[in-house]
């Protein structure tokens, strides 16, 4: 069974990943337009979504960003969490772990690009959570650059 599900039981669908994705596409020499994108980044999402891995970062990225919220983490008050102050940074390296599990050195840079825009969903989720996802897209990205869509 995918995690899909239970990111979908918190709004977070695969239509809103992918959608979010294609707002960042560049083409390239495979992926020359956002339907053959579309396509690879479904197969992709489908196999990182199955990683035991990927599902375990992204659940400590719900429960810190829950405890957060509640200014349960130490250190890190309900004022800090809600401003995603610069001094938190827990939230990006879960990100970057992420997205470098799934596809190496690449899917770092391809994080940076998506962290620093945001796009569709990334804008709505808290500082925890939007990093994490921003790292499964990342690294769904890379793979689907570097496959030059062989997938």
């Amino acid at each position: 069974m995918s995690y899909m599900s239970a990111l979908a039981e918190r709004g977070i669908t695969k239509q809103k990943l992918i959608s979010a994705c294609l707002e960042m596409f560049v083409p390239h020499p495979g992926i020359e337009n956002r339907a053959q994108a579309k396509r690879v980044l479904s197969k992709l999402l489908d196999s990182i979504l199955e990683d035991a891995n990927v599902c375990a970062l992204l659940e400590a990225a719900f429960a810190l960003e829950e405890k957060a919220a509640r200014g349960e983490l130490y250190g890190i008050s309900s004022e800090a969490y809600h401003d995603d102050a610069v001094f938190i940074v827990a939230d990006e390296i879960i990100g970057m772990a992420i997205a470098e599990y799934i596809a190496g050195t690449r899917a770092r840079f391809e994080y940076v690009r998506f962290d620093k825009a945001k796009p569709g969903l990334l804008s709505s989720l808290g500082p925890f959570v939007d990093d994490a996802i921003a790292g499964v897209l990342a690294g769904a990205s890379a793979l689907m650059y570097t496959l030059q869509g062989r997938i």
